[in-house]
């Protein structure tokens, strides 16, 4: 009975301390947000084919210096994120906000999908990719 009580103290106590972790980054980060991605099937992204685990970073304050703001990087669960696939100055549009991210794919001029917008959750704002 003791040990129930223990671990669910420690399970509850876990969750608010990960809880707290994550609001302090989304305040230090900022004009950062980020969303895990798996392509099961092969999708492009401008030019490049992509398949697999991918972290999509959106940064604001790139955008708003004209740079390039969005990154997709290749994923791993174990290191995080690795190599920069292809990264590109999205086109920004009001959307209503989603619940969980949104993928918006189109046909590719071949059998290949082409990513064409995406949304990150909680968010209202969509990014369209543009094509090369």
């Amino acid at each position: 009975m003791k040990a129930r009580i223990i671990v669910g103290s420690l399970l509850v106590f876990g969750l608010l301390a990960a809880s707290g972790y994550t609001g302090r980054a989304a305040t230090v980060a900022g004009t950062k947000s980020w969303t895990l991605v798996n392509f099961v099937n092969p999708v492009t992204v401008q030019d490049r084919v992509i398949m697999g685990p991918v972290m999509i970073l959106h940064d604001d304050a790139k955008m708003a210096q004209g740079l390039p703001c969005t990154s997709f990087y290749r994923f791993d669960s174990k290191t995080g994120p690795a190599e920069e696939l292809v990264a590109f100055h999205c086109k920004p549009v009001q959307r209503t906000k989603v619940e969980s991210t949104k993928l918006t794919v189109a046909n590719g001029p071949d059998t290949c999908k082409r990513l064409v917008e995406y949304q990150i959750a909680g968010e209202s704002e969509a990014h369209g990719i543009p094509i090369r």
